[in-house]
């Protein structure tokens, strides 16, 4: 009798809880690990096409000449279509990973647990609703926190130079989204979300469509706004205007005074890429929180 109730016991030591996450997710886990893993090979292998694809976005020469290469073997260099193609593609999952998060989180994470009576179990064997909820989200958000950060830092490698034509300019939506915090930012807020939906819902289906259309909605929002969270600049000149090559415009007007033409043209430089990056990180950082809070206070007043 004392050994069948010490099996029924659950494991209150210390990172007891966390290892039956792991255990209850480990498919979640293993996925999640073999993603980031495939990620991550893709990358170091994209930047050891970086230079050869550089070479084929050069100019040349035919005959060659000092300094230029032969058309003929630019022609042939094929580099830069696969790394163009590969940068964009892993910018454009970065930038995306809130939703399955979202929808993991709240149909798996939480809803499915307090729909089958699982977490409703574990609150009857000397673990606390709160202490339950904590851990469901400390461990995801240490994983999310580190994984999408390393990725970050290996995309920016594999990156180079950041030559717009081969790795988009860096206000297009996927590239800013890819290149900064956001991207951690974003896969936080999906967390937070999902587990708000899932306590609401209290089942997994519903519950993973609440969180996707959430994120859906918050990502369509900062997208669309995105050039408003920091003051834009205005330059205005007599005739034409040209901005260079990596401005974000946001608005172009002719202003005729005078009988002169004016050209105004209101743009973010690429100098406010780390002001729109911290702005729009606290921005979602702050939804992350207030969704938190907000289970944490619905899980006291509405859960045993």
């Amino acid at each position: 009798m004392t050994a069948l109730a010490t099996a029924a016991a659950p494991d209150t030591r210390p990172g007891g809880l966390l290892r039956a996450v792991g255990r209850t997710h480990r498919t979640a886990l293993v996925l999640s690990l073999l993603a980031l893993a495939a990620a991550a090979v893709a990358l170091i292998w994209l930047h050891s096409l970086g230079d050869e694809a550089r070479a084929g976005m050069s100019a040349c020469s035919t005959p060659p000449t000092a300094g230029l290469p032969s058309c003929a073997a630019v022609d042939a260099i094929t580099a830069d279509e696969t790394y163009r193609n590969g940068i964009f593609g892993l910018a454009t999952a970065l930038s995306w990973v809130m939703f399955p998060v979202a929808a993991w989180a709240g149909g798996a994470l939480i809803g499915r647990e307090l729909e089958n009576g699982t977490a409703q179990l574990a609150w009857t064997q000397s673990v606390t609703p709160v202490r339950w909820l904590a851990v469901k989200l400390a461990a995801p958000a240490a994983l999310l926190t580190v994984g999408t950060g390393g990725l970050l830092l290996l995309n920016d490698w594999a990156r180079g130079d950041g030559n717009p034509n081969l790795v988009g300019d860096w206000y297009y939506p996927d590239t800013f989204v890819s290149t900064g915090p956001v991207a951690v930012a974003y896969a936080l807020a999906g967390l937070a979300l999902g587990a708000l939906a899932g306590l609401v819902w209290r089942r997994a289906l519903p519950a993973t469509g609440v969180s996707l259309a959430a994120s859906l909605v918050l990502h369509g929002v900062m997208e669309r706004y995105r050039e408003n969270l920091w003051p834009a600049v205005t330059r205005t000149e007599a005739g034409a205007l040209e901005l260079p090559r990596s401005a974000f415009q946001v608005a172009w007007s002719d202003v005729p005074r005078g009988g002169v033409p004016l050209t105004r043209a209101t743009f973010h430089p690429e100098s406010h890429f780390w002001p729109l990056q911290y702005v729009e990180t606290g921005l979602l950082l702050a939804v992350a929180g207030t969704a938190t809070a907000a289970a944490f206070l619905l899980l006291a007043r509405r859960l045993p």
